[in-house]
């Protein structure tokens, strides 16, 4: 018979929690749910929302800058992610690059953008992927924005990197996220430009086997410990995002938490460990997101705090209760 994880003690628990994180990407992937969610008059999409609404700030623009303010009034750094999954449609694409113009015309600024390639058109071509990132760096740049670009599964981490390294030169407002969680990112930081450029650092987020990465535990704690503090040698500016409250006690204990740019958690995720360190002093960015195509995002933010799925439940229950969600309440 199976024998599956039990919350008896720490290391159980954290075994419940990460198996528990494996099923929900899963469910995240399953083309099924997606097509489910996607479908006119979607059930999936209807009984979830309540939930969603925790993690998406709003599903369009014009309230999303309303929320942006109550955010920045509140002294966090904030970045911007309009929510979306691999687009090939020309059209499509167009829309979304259109929409990050339209935020960065916008007030309040966001300060710092950040996407996947495959939103912007790497489904079509790393070229078409490239020039539009282009275009959304050079409008960043114009306003005093930075742009960090997301990393994706394995597959796709080279296009990124070549991406993120053919701009660079010419966008010094540009930046990169670093999965800690791949064997060959510590390679990787030997063939991209890093100082004085802002350095995403994540664990993580996607499946992926032994042979190409690390599973959740200690080991990856400790090397998505040892990059942050190389890469802070090496002059990047880090970003330590992470909602791992653990991982961000070694890292004040070390001393790293003076030394890197920022701590950066998603939002809804985790806003009262954010608010402790944010209380304390350290720089602190809310990764902030919005529009109607959340279902791989909400899944996503689940799996980074499994506990966080019977919240999720509470809010489908308490789906009537309009004000539970108030922006900013909680950081």
């Amino acid at each position: 018979m199976t024998q599956h994880p039990t919350p008896t003690g720490d290391t159980s628990r954290r075994a419940l929690h990460e198996a528990a994180s494996r099923g929900l990407r899963m469910l995240a992937a399953d083309p099924r749910c997606r097509e489910a969610f996607t479908a006119p008059g979607s059930l999936l999409q209807d009984l979830a929302s309540p939930a969603a609404r925790r993690y998406v700030l709003a599903a369009g623009r014009d309230e999303f800058l309303v929320h942006l303010k109550a955010l920045r009034d509140k002294e966090y750094r904030i970045a911007v992610e309009f929510v979306g999954e691999e687009n090939s449609d020309p059209a499509g694409i167009e829309r979304v690059v259109e929409e990050y113009l339209a935020v960065l015309a916008a007030e309040p600024l966001p300060g710092q953008l950040g996407f996947d390639l495959s939103n912007l058109g790497l489904a079509v071509s790393r070229e078409l992927a490239r020039d539009n990132t282009a275009r959304v760096t050079r409008a960043a740049a114009a306003r005093g924005a930075d742009v960090v670009l997301s990393m994706e599964r394995a597959p796709a981490v080279d296009a990124v990197l070549d991406t993120y390294r053919e701009l660079a030169a010419d966008h010094p407002n540009l930046g990169v996220t670093l999965q800690a969680y791949l064997h060959r990112t510590p390679a990787d930081l030997d063939a991209i430009p890093l100082d004085g450029r802002r350095i995403r650092l994540v664990k993580g987020a996607f499946a992926a086997p032994a042979d190409t990465a690390l599973g959740r535990g200690p080991a990856l704690d400790e090397r998505y410990l040892a990059l942050a503090a190389e890469l802070a040698d090496r002059g990047a500016l880090v970003s330590l995002a992470t909602q791992d409250a653990a991982v961000l006690a070694a890292a004040r204990e070390r001393g790293l938490l003076d030394r890197v740019h920022e701590i950066e958690m998603l939002h809804g995720v985790r806003p009262a460990l954010l608010r402790e360190y944010h209380a304390l002093g350290h720089p602190c960015r809310i990764y902030a997101t919005y529009g109607e195509n959340w279902w791989l995002h909400l899944l996503h933010r689940l799996a980074e705090h499994p506990p966080m799925v019977l919240t999720a439940l509470a809010d489908i229950a308490e789906r009537h209760l309009d004000g539970r969600h108030a922006v900013g309440a909680h950081y």
